[in-house]
């Protein structure tokens, strides 16, 4: 029984090293998706759209690995290994926090079982095929994140039976950082995961996973420098990709690149609207109008937030399996490049006015009454304030109550940020800080969702701007430097830093962060805003 293992284990490996690599001739078109091998037992035409199928679903092209692994089994009706790529892919992207949609759930529980009636003609297929059946094995009374973590383990066990499979040890390093949690300081599994990336990296340099997972893993602030070879890369790797030409942006969102990441998201926009990904092609205008922003590019965002009519009338959130970005995204985006507009160039009055959306995604329309709350404060509304916080408290609860546990947590921190502001416009100072530091506190203890390029207003942010308006500048400065240690080179944390050290007498640092605002803003709106006009004047 062992010998024979071990022959099936031989074969496939001798089958991995002829397998051709996927950058080659589909139809008439030359794709470049990157080089991938991944052997099975299916007949050679089938292994050429299998190793397609892969290569698209390591670049979180769902949809289109799903036709790849259909053609796949057009060319071997037997190959079980198909269904496995296809229930792979209906588990779409790894890193989207929030609940699997029931239909997604279904669609995958029964490739799983095709592939299982199906049989797999080795011990290596049936592996695979029994770690991805833990996704979804009695998903309508398991959590979901106690299925997530059995499917890491089982990806676990067959890295370590495969050794020389470089296939299961990408997958088994992809939910390992998957998986992680976020409240986790510590990174352990996210480091773990990107040491093995690394080292497969190094061997297979073209493989467009490997340079995707490695962004992904890395995509926390003490780790995001680690991933700068790897963002430059990938875009190169699999150009056919819209992802592909997106996903560097994280890492040049993380550390402050904002030159990188708005040339990115152009090229990710343009391609996602080529192939009719707009749930796609709406988060790369959010990660493009956040790097405008920073940068004092307020004309181009401007023109981003008026295009919105146009690309809104596109999105068609039925398509839950399409690019990387699911429908979430999609209406996400829809309320945050708006809602970023005027919470970053200080219209409160603006902030104030904004609608909402309703969505079937609360955390999506918690966007918009944080920035409402915001903006109503500012402009001494403690009641729309109050009325806005009290909307996000009932979100959170109603997250909560869906067992949405991050996303409950990440409007919650949404809620102390407006409800410390109203606080502060009712004129009760101690009680205002006490929600801003609890605020700061509990977003230190998480992690953005990869669904932004970060957090609408930063809560340390926040609190450095309330204990500026309050005369404490020396705390708000300590707030500032903080903010600027998770997010580089934020426009307002550096001009909110620059103030802080004015006015607490500090002027080298003062003088130091202005400048640094301009160098930041040095390809930005001529003129710009009164807030490059004053750090021109302060640098001096």
């Amino acid at each position: 029984m062992k010998r024979s293992a071990a022959i099936v284990v031989v074969s496939s490996l001798m089958l991995l090293a002829r397998a051709p690599a996927q950058e080659h001739a589909h139809g008439q078109a030359i794709e470049k998706l990157g080089s991938v091998r991944f052997a099975t037992s299916c007949n050679a035409p089938a292994q050429q759209e299998f190793n397609r199928g892969v290569a698209l679903l390591h670049s979180f092209q769902f949809s289109r690995a799903i036709d790849g692994f259909h053609r796949t089994l057009k060319a071997d009706p037997s190959c079980a290994m198909a269904y496995w790529g296809i229930a792979l892919s209906q588990w779409s992207n790894p890193f989207a926090n929030g609940l699997r949609q029931p239909s997604q759930l279904r669609d995958g529980h029964a490739a799983v079982a095709q592939a299982v009636e199906l049989g797999a003609k080795s011990d290596r297929e049936r592996a695979y095929i029994a770690a991805v059946a833990k996704l979804y094995a009695d998903f309508e009374r398991t959590p979901q994140p106690a299925r997530l973590l059995r499917y890491r383990d089982a990806m676990a066990e067959v890295a370590q039976r495969y050794p020389r499979d470089h296939e299961a040890t990408i997958f088994y390093a992809l939910a390992l950082a998957a998986s992680a949690d976020p409240s986790d300081k510590t990174y352990r599994s996210r480091a773990e995961a990107g040491q093995i990336l690394e080292k497969l990296f190094a061997e297979e340099p073209d493989h467009p996973g490997l340079a995707h997972y490695i962004i992904h893993t890395y995509d926390v602030p003490p780790l995001a420098d680690k991933a700068i070879a790897a963002a430059r890369r990938y875009a190169k790797i699999a150009p056919d990709a819209p992802h592909a030409l997106h996903m560097p942006s994280h890492t040049f969102t993380r550390v402050g690149y904002w030159n990188d990441s708005i040339a990115s998201n152009v090229a990710a926009a343009a391609a996602a609207r080529r192939q009719g990904q707009t749930a796609e092609e709406l988060h790369a205008d959010d990660y493009l109008v956040y790097a405008y922003l920073q940068s004092g590019r307020d004309q181009a965002a401007e023109e981003l937030v008026k295009s919105l009519g146009e690309v809104s009338g596109r999105f068609d959130p039925r398509h839950i399996i399409g690019g990387a970005a699911p429908p979430a995204a999609g209406y996400f985006a829809l309320a945050a490049i708006p809602a970023r507009f005027v919470l970053e160039r200080n219209d409160w009055p603006a902030a104030a006015q904004l609608a909402v959306r309703d969505t079937p995604f609360p955390y999506t329309d918690a966007v918009t009454y944080f920035a409402q709350g915001l903006g109503f404060a500012r402009i001494g509304n403690a009641a729309g304030a109050q009325t806005a916080a009290e909307a996000l408290r009932k979100i959170a609860q109603r997250l909560r109550e869906g067992n949405e546990s991050y996303w409950a947590e990440q409007v919650q921190i949404q809620y102390l940020d407006v409800s410390a502001w109203a606080l502060l416009a009712q004129g009760r100072r101690d009680d205002a800080l006490h929600d801003m530091a609890a605020a700061a506190q509990r977003e230190d203890a998480t992690e953005k969702s990869a669904l932004t390029p970060g957090p609408l207003k930063p809560a340390r942010e926040l609190l450095g701007e309330m204990l500026l308006q309050l005369n404490q500048p020396k705390l708000a400065l300590a707030e500032f430097e903080k903010t600027l240690k998770i997010d580089p080179d934020r426009f307002r944390a550096l001009y909110g830093a620059g103030r802080a050290a004015r006015s607490a007498g500090d002027r080298q640092a003062s003088r130091r962060y202005f400048r640094r605002l301009l160098v930041v803003c040095a390809s930005g709106d001529k003129p710009g805003r009164t807030e490059l006009a004053d750090a021109a004047q302060q640098a001096k």
